[in-house]
């Protein structure tokens, strides 16, 4: 089984063509296709957007001084 990236793009008639690179000629294979749509980068989504509250992380940030981090007992 060999895995390979390829991006590509859906045309306007919904249909996905995919060149399948690597040398491989003449041969059955089974596709297995898992597809994520790319957000482009003016779409990103905001801390806000995916849940965080408002500043969250600019309130947070730095926030534990001390230094090493030490579990204590966590009992049964």
């Amino acid at each position: 089984m060999q895995s390979i990236k390829v991006r590509s793009r859906v045309g306007a008639d919904g249909m996905l063509h995919l060149q399948i690179p690597g040398g491989i000629k003449d041969t059955d294979l089974e596709v297995i296709v898992v597809f994520q749509p790319i957000v482009p980068a003016t779409e990103a989504k905001t801390p806000e957007d995916l849940g965080w509250s408002p500043g969250f992380f600019e309130r947070t940030f730095g926030c534990f001084q001390d230094e090493p981090l030490v579990r204590g007992e966590q009992g049964e």
